[in-house]
């Protein structure tokens, strides 16, 4: 049960950001074992005055950088999420072509008791 948000810069053609959530989905499907057709995702463009960006870590990013934040309940272990930033990175670069340096994911872990997938249950709890 992902809950991923992605933003990037504004400007992007619609095929570039399917390409995203595309690749996003596969690498999920393939690292994290989601359940099929468990698609919850948001894009948010900015305009470049509210983009910001560095070259901490000592990676060089640029202005193509996306940002990818996944919330998943607390399940998951370190071995399933390193291979979900590979694979994503691999994806993401095959298309929509984005370099592994501007690949920048965060994972959120959440208890299963705090999420609600619609009607007000607590599904999960």
């Amino acid at each position: 049960m992902p809950l991923i948000h992605i933003n990037l810069r504004a400007g992007k053609r619609q095929a570039y950001r399917q390409a995203i959530f595309d690749g996003l989905y596969r690498a999920m499907r393939e690292a994290l074992n989601v359940p099929e057709d468990d698609q919850f995702m948001t894009i948010t463009e900015h305009e470049p005055a509210n983009f910001r960006y560095g070259n901490g870590y000592g990676i060089a990013r640029n202005a193509d950088v996306v940002y990818i934040q996944i919330t998943v309940f607390d399940t998951r272990t370190a071995e399933q999420k390193k291979a979900l930033f590979k694979r994503t990175a691999e994806l993401l670069g095959e298309n929509p072509g984005i370099r592994p340096e501007n690949v920048f994911v965060q994972v959120l872990d959440a208890a299963r008791e705090n999420w609600s997938v619609g009607h007000g249950l607590a599904q999960f709890a």
